[in-house]
């Protein structure tokens, strides 16, 4: 069937359906022409200077060569709380106690010692998230090294740290304890947070507006402590962070850079303990971030 005759069809069709008027739809005037004119028109318009899509870019760039270490790629905002939330997530007031501490730009381990257990105690009576404070046995705030230089962040506290009011202790916890180990490092050294302070009824992943509520505070830790390493453990610790959306397994083999300090992403310890197969990944990524602070693991 030709196309006059498919198109008169259509139309009978139409009418009889009680469509009585089809508007006359204008095309685009100009449009490229389809095919290998198209493309020699998107390389002229690279050449020219003007932009072109991230498509057309990589059909025509070079690849670069491999790089033992990736280059430090900041994120698309770095440090700008006021813009890392989501349409819809309402970010709340900043607390004056909490910009008290922060003014006060701790330097020694004492003056950070003390700004830390200031933070806590206002920590451990915010409501901001009603689920999660009524449900609450304790926040989870950090533990570690006031002085660290390597920062580790995972997501929220379960079952365990809710009981304890220590990230990091309970199955997963023990797993990073082996990693810590293996990785010629020792937990007492580190500084150990998550993203939350409370915990997500059933272990679900936060919501954003609860990490909203406790950004605030992650970000008085980060500046008090001032760490030179971050490790970001699992895709909401890093997508938090960096304000990222792709998915840890995408962020990983680079450096990233938040407040100052290098930060490296990899898979949750409770992930591997769901799927054993990643260890090796988890220990490349180790070896990879070592690498960077002069340990050679094998």
């Amino acid at each position: 069937m030709n196309s006059k005759r498919a198109m008169a069809q259509l139309l009978k069709h139409l009418q009889s359906a009680g469509l009585t008027h089809v508007p006359k739809v204008e095309l685009p005037k100009n449009r490229p022409p389809a095919g290998p004119a198209a493309s020699k028109g998107m390389v002229a318009e690279k050449s020219s200077g003007g932009e072109s899509s991230s498509t057309d870019r990589r059909s025509i760039s070079k690849p670069r060569p491999a790089s033992a270490v990736a280059e430090i790629r900041r994120p698309s905002d770095l440090l700008g709380t006021d813009d890392l939330q989501l349409d819809g997530v309402r970010k709340p007031e900043q607390l004056a106690s909490v910009q008290g501490i922060l003014q006060q730009s701790p330097k020694s381990r004492a003056d950070r010692e003390q700004a830390l257990c200031a933070l806590k105690d206002i920590v451990a009576g915010c409501k901001r998230c009603t689920e999660l404070s009524s449900r609450r046995t304790q926040t989870v705030f950090g533990v570690g090294n006031p002085e660290a230089r390597i920062m580790f962040i995972g997501e929220a506290p379960g079952a365990d740290e809710d009981a304890q009011g220590e990230p990091f202790v309970g199955a997963a916890g023990q797993l990073l304890n082996k990693i810590i180990g293996a990785m010629t490092l020792k937990r007492e050294d580190l500084y150990i947070c998550n993203i939350l302070r409370c915990r997500p009824p059933g272990n679900r992943n936060p919501l954003p507006q609860e990490t909203a509520n406790c950004r605030e505070f992650l970000d008085a830790q980060i500046k008090v402590i001032q760490p030179e390493y971050i490790v970001c453990w699992g895709t909401v610790a890093a997508q938090n962070l960096l304000n990222e959306t792709a998915a840890v397994g995408k962020m990983r083999q680079k450096f990233y850079e938040y407040a100052g300090a290098k930060v490296v992403c990899t898979y949750h310890p409770s992930y591997l303990l769901r799927n054993p197969s990643a260890k090796k990944q988890v220990w490349d990524d180790m070896k990879f971030f070592m690498k960077e602070l002069g340990v050679d693991l094998q």
